[in-house]
Parts: structure tokens; sequence; C-alpha cells
């Protein structure tokens, strides 16, 4: 009788022993769900904080472009609009320098990359659109060539679709060859075989050597 006595004893402690185990479990598991919860729920607010400052990726999501690009593979370094608008003094008249179907083109210093750039504008009533955006800088980011001019940016803020590009401070092709001012002298035939030379080898690169390669579709004095 005594051993049983004993055994009950000893039984009753066990399980008075595995009972606080047991609470104790049961309330380490509640603060760490509550721990988890939370945690999940910061990562969870991070990415949807990430999600509206990524909006290069949000463009490539909507437009379907997750199979023919990769915004992983950009290179093109990201600018605030603020950074863009101090730029060209909150894109100042006297800053702009053309237009074309992109979207207005003005020139700016970015202290930033202590540059001088050319920022193009999209305009969202323009000939391109987002999609050509998106291309634009994913494609033009991964390109480095001397006779292309290197795409050294872009932003992607809100409604704000921009691009920025190394300034070419002698102007383009076109500024040489026609309507030229008083004095100007035109180009010798040899300077001119020299650009249509540079020009063959940058479109080597863009059509052979790239890879995915870009067929570029709009050549003119007025893109060089």
């Amino acid at each position: 009788m005594s051993c049983f006595c004993f055994k009950a004893k000893s039984r009753g402690k066990i399980e008075s022993n595995h009972s606080s185990r047991s609470e104790d479990h049961s309330n380490t598991t509640s603060a760490d769900k509550v721990k988890v919860d939370l945690n999940l729920s910061e990562l969870k607010d991070k990415k949807e904080d990430d999600s509206k400052h990524d909006q290069l990726s949000l463009d490539v999501k909507n437009l379907n472009l997750n199979d023919g690009v990769s915004p992983d593979g950009k290179v093109a370094q990201t600018f605030t609009f603020a950074e863009l608008a101090a730029a060209t003094e909150n894109f100042r008249a006297d800053c702009f320098v053309g237009e074309g179907g992109f979207g207005k083109v003005y020139k700016g210093y970015l202290e930033k990359i202590n540059q001088v750039v050319a920022i193009k504008q999209l305009d969202r009533n323009g000939v391109q659109g987002i999609r050509e955006f998106v291309v634009e800088v994913i494609t033009l980011g991964l390109a480095d060539h001397p006779n292309l001019v290197k795409l050294l940016g872009f932003c992607a803020e809100g409604e704000q679709r921009l691009l920025v590009y190394e300034y070419m401070p002698l102007g383009s092709l076109e500024n040489h060859l026609h309507d030229l001012s008083p004095g100007q002298k035109p180009l010798d035939w040899n300077t001119r075989m020299k650009i249509a030379a540079g020009a063959a080898r940058g479109l080597e690169y863009l059509h052979d050597k790239m890879k995915p390669p870009v067929i570029y579709r709009d050549l003119k004095c007025s893109t060089f």
C-alpha cells in the first residue's frame, strides 16, 4: 500500500510540475505569438513602404513586362524629383534646351554626382508613355559605349517620370548642319565622315553587341 501511496504522491507531484510547465509553455507561446505577429506586421509595412518607393518595379508589374525585362539588372542611378527640380531650379524656362517625342529636356546641375546633366521629363500626353520609359531605363541603363550618350539615372516618383543623361554642350548634329548662326562655319567633309563612322559604331554596339540587342529606328541628325 505504501508503495502505491508513494507512487500516487509522486505521480501527483509529476502532474503538478507538468501542469506548471504547460502553463509556462502556454504563456511563452502566447508571448512569442504576439511578438511574431508584430514582426510580421512590421515586415508587411516595410514591404509596402518599399513598394511605394520602388515605382519602377510597380510599373514593370503593371505593364506585365516581368517576362521581357528585369529591373534587377538596372544600373542607372535613382534620383528623387526634388533633386531634379533643384538641379533645374524648378524647371526654369532658361534651363529648357529642347523637346522631343518623350517630352521636354532641361539642362541642370546635380550636386549629388557633381555633373551637368540633361533631364528629360516625360509628357504624359505625348507620343511615348510609361512602357517606353521603363524599357528605356532598363535597357539603356546597361548600355556603355563611347559613341552613345550615357543614361545616368532616372526618377519614377508618383506621376513623375524623368530620365537623366550626360549633357552634350555642343548640341546635336542638327545644330551644326542647319540654320547656322552668322559666322558659324559648316562642318568639313572629314569631320562629317568621322561623325558618320562614330554613329555606325554606336549602332553596331546596340544592334549586335548588347544583350539583349536594341534596334534603333529613329536615326536622324537631331539625335546625334
